[in-house]
């Protein structure tokens, strides 16, 4: 049996990671048997989550393992996608990736009021007298990197335009369709359900979960893949089942 590394439900997700939920959700639809375990980011292979354990071999990187699935259990999450929607998949997926996590990211560690509710709570099991000082160290690593990828060098109205820019576009491409490249789900759908759950997650107050809000497509299709694959969650990320 796969093991999947996780961080464990958050905020009503079932993971706090975005990285991970599109790992989850790539072995349910390849209906793989997987159990989680929340234990394993000391020893990440490369110092992150997600990561998998598969007959004794460490998997890490949420692309990778992807790849690993489809070549050890032929798998092909593309299926049916000629080349040029494979390209526009993995420009989506990145965009979601390299992009939009990060104007996550953003809302929930720099915004006081976000950060005091959620990651504040992820230390609740360091020791109360030296807490605040990890709690500030690692979210002053966290604003570093953000600085160091681009989108923290921006003022807040314009991480919001470049959040809502994809968003949009997202939507847009996304449009009346079931699934995000079609009538079915393809892999491109674990990505885009995990990174569009994250802005759309309404344990965190920001202006780009209300401008997400605002396309129901994408409140429609959050719905769809939650009853598809996490059908025990009822109110993923606030959305509803659409018909």
């Amino acid at each position: 049996m796969i093991t999947l590394y996780s961080f464990g439900p958050a905020f009503g997700l079932p993971d706090r990671s975005p990285f991970v939920m599109k790992v989850e959700t790539l072995l349910k639809m390849a209906n793989l048997l997987y159990r989680t375990d929340t234990t394993g980011l000391a020893k990440a292979p490369k110092g992150k989550l997600p990561y998998i354990e598969d007959d004794g071999m460490l998997v890490p990187d949420s692309t990778f393992i992807r790849w690993h699935i489809e070549k050890k259990y032929r798998i092909d999450f593309d299926q049916g996608l000629d080349p040029s929607q494979k390209a526009t998949a993995w420009a989506f997926e990145k965009m979601a990736e390299d992009q939009l996590y990060w104007v996550s990211v953003y809302d929930r560690w720099l915004i006081d009021e976000n950060f005091r509710k959620g990651p504040l709570r992820f230390f609740d099991k360091v020791p109360a007298s030296i807490r605040p000082v990890v709690a500030a160290l690692v979210r002053r690593k966290l604003r570093t990197a953000l600085y160091g990828q681009g989108l923290g060098r921006h003022s807040s109205e314009e991480i919001l335009a470049l959040g809502t820019r994809s968003i949009n576009a997202i939507a847009d491409f996304l449009g009346d369709k079931p699934f995000f490249m079609g009538s079915e789900p393809t892999g491109a759908d674990a990505t885009m359900f995990a990174f569009v759950c994250a802005v759309l997650c309404p344990y965190f107050e920001s202006r780009i979960r209300s401008a997400a809000e605002r396309r129901e497509n994408l409140r429609g299709y959050v719905g769809r893949m939650t009853a598809r694959y996490y059908p025990g969650l009822k109110r993923l990320a606030g959305c509803r089942a659409a018909a």
